[in-house]
């Protein structure tokens, strides 16, 4: 192969590996936020990212083709019975932490986790994706306002949960807190 030639061919993938480094790390949260564990996510994040340099030509917008791809690749790994099982195992540690957590986000990935798993999709994908309600709607073949419903509802459920802890736990200590209103 000539300079040049390598030269292109590299250029060609750097918006691949541009595209793996910024999203790398919201799939595998994504993809933890879709019951899988990990290494289970990581996995699937490959075999995305492997069967979208593999096209014969790059899509039009690489990162709604990466993500579609991820959720889809994702939903079948966990079909699996054997797989089903080590996930359910695996639950207890749905937020591996480094353990630098403070005690409120501790009790906000709490409230994240005991949200239904569609509500739970939809919070992840708008907040750490930052997709927008269409967008998610898209990819997840649902109407734009069922989509904006399950955040909305998954978003109150977190905010009336942290509440009852905190006011709970502020009446032991004599402080009154309550969260503000998000709307």
């Amino acid at each position: 192969m000539s300079l040049s030639v390598t030269m292109a061919a590299e250029m060609d993938t750097q918006w691949a590996e541009d595209l793996f480094e910024s999203k790398a790390d919201s799939l595998i949260l994504y993809g933890r936020s879709l019951g899988l564990s990990h290494f289970e996510a990581e996995d699937v994040v490959q075999d995305s990212f492997h069967a979208l340099l593999h096209l014969k030509e790059r899509p039009e917008n690489p990162a709604a083709y990466l993500l579609g791809t991820f959720r889809n690749r994702a939903i079948n790994y966990r079909r699996g019975f054997l797989r089903r099982m080590l996930r359910e195992m695996e639950s207890k540690r749905w937020f591996e932490g480094d353990g630098t957590m403070d005690e409120r986000e501790e009790s906000a990935v709490s409230c994240l986790k005991e949200l239904p798993l569609d509500q739970r999709e939809v919070i992840v994908l708008k907040i750490w994706h930052r997709l927008t309600f269409a967008e998610i709607a898209q990819h997840l073949d649902l109407p734009p306002n069922t989509v904006a419903s399950r955040y909305r509802y998954g978003l109150l459920k977190i905010k009336t949960q942290l509440n009852e802890r905190f006011l709970h736990e502020s009446r032991y200590s004599g402080i009154t807190t309550v969260l503000p209103d998000t709307a």
